[in-house]
């Protein structure tokens, strides 16, 4: 992990839901051909989703409250795919360890989010004092 963040591709909820998607491309490639348009690509979508609203976080930071949105919304899809994951798990897609592991990584990854949620102000970016003398741009 780098000292400073300098790109949503640094933070590990990021990291971690990226990984995590990328699990579930590889696992869901061997569902039936019928799931192809239903289950996979529901499942495939909301996983993308995750770090998708992740990164639109990271460029909404200027302003708190559409920053805590896509952070809410990214929370959103993770617990989106746990339901995905859940229809995989019922319909025997997925054994009963895959889907525990995969439930609990986005346990984990809510939980980050959550963390980036309640500490927003930490992660907003400040603007630069004015100093004297300033003047506005031509």
């Amino acid at each position: 992990m780098p000292d400073k963040i300098n790109s949503f591709r640094d933070l590990r909820v990021f990291q971690n839901a990226m990984h995590t998607a990328m699990d579930i491309f590889q696992l869901t490639a061997k569902f039936p051909p019928e799931e192809q348009y239903a289950l996979t690509d529901q499942l495939r979508q909301a996983a993308r989703s995750v770090c998708s609203q992740i990164s639109r976080a990271w460029r909404k930071r200027r302003f708190k409250t559409p920053f805590i949105a896509k952070l809410n919304d990214s929370e959103g899809h993770a617990c989106e795919t746990q339901v995905w994951i859940e229809f995989a798990r019922q319909c025997k897609y997925l054994d009963d360890s895959t889907c525990e592991q995969l439930d609990a990584a986005y346990e984990q990854i809510m939980a980050q989010l959550g963390k980036m949620i309640s500490q927003a102000d930490k992660w907003l970016i400040k603007p630069k004092p004015k100093q004297t003398g300033d003047s506005p741009p031509a």
